[in-house]
């Protein structure tokens, strides 16, 4: 069988180019070249040799005839770049966070109407889709929750796609909003985080930090956390690759890493 050909959207960005390298050495995937906004080479270089670049899309797609494009950019840069792949037939796997609802259909009616597959996940670290797993069995057990994330100061949209995805998640899985008392006086506004259906929402930005988050559940007499930290980008790169060896398979768009890993 051939190796899946992949396009890197963002390859010059942090995620994007630890995504180069990781398909870089599978055997079962061929990297054909990287789009970046900010590229000035049409060349970039990684120790398995120099590949395409291009701040444009539409060339580079119809020189390397991609089977995947994986999209690792800004919420605003998605849609239009998987407008472009679906045009010609190339399945999606996108790791940006801060798409909207009205996104996501969007990028479903694409699918269908361009017979492709895309991987849309929140999250593509098994730890992290672990937590969210989890924390959805715990959410019908307990009626008070806390959600804390925290982030590198870089990060742009707050509460975190995975803070939103858990806590949604959450509150599908018992079926009604969490228990959560307003408070009375804030001394400074906004002091109690954000609120989404009773669970309360907290974001952390600061320098030195990479991915984290904390579930903290309450009940009379007892409380339980579960937590996941992300050191490192390496520990996104499994889930990435399996959804890319995926998305070629499927029709329609799938959103989160658990229905591939069949949680």
């Amino acid at each position: 069988m051939s190796p899946v050909r992949v396009l890197v959207h963002g390859v010059l960005g942090r995620m994007g180019g630890e995504v180069a390298a990781a398909v870089c050495g599978d055997p079962e995937l061929e990297l054909v070249g990287g789009v970046d906004a900010r590229a000035k080479d049409s060349v970039f270089r990684l120790p398995q040799g120099e590949f395409p670049l291009s701040a444009e899309l539409a060339p580079l797609l119809e020189k390397t005839c991609p089977d995947v494009l994986v999209d690792f950019t800004r919420y605003d840069a998605t849609l239009p770049a998987a407008r472009l792949a679906a045009r010609q037939k190339v399945n999606l796997v996108i790791g940006t966070t801060g798409l909207s609802p009205e996104d996501l259909r969007e990028l479903e009616e694409l699918c269908h109407k361009h017979g492709i597959g895309a991987v849309v996940a929140p999250n593509f670290s098994l730890g992290a889709v672990l937590l969210m797993y989890l924390a959805k069995i715990a959410a019908r057990f307990f009626d008070w929750a806390e959600i804390i994330e925290a982030h590198h100061e870089g990060k742009l949209d707050a509460p975190s796609g995975t803070a939103m995805a858990t806590a949604r998640a959450m509150v599908e899985s018992r079926g009604r909003s969490f228990s959560r008392v307003p408070t009375e006086k804030e001394s400074l506004p906004g002091s109690r985080g954000a609120e989404f259906e009773g669970l309360t929402l907290h974001s952390v930005r600061l320098p030195g930090l990479m991915a984290h988050q904390e579930v903290i559940l309450g009940a009379p007499g007892q409380t339980l956390t579960i937590r996941h930290d992300q050191i490192s980008r390496k520990g996104y790169m499994p889930g990435v690759l399996q959804a890319i060896k995926r998305v070629v398979n499927l029709k329609g768009l799938v959103f989160g890493l658990e229905k591939i890993l069949g949680l």
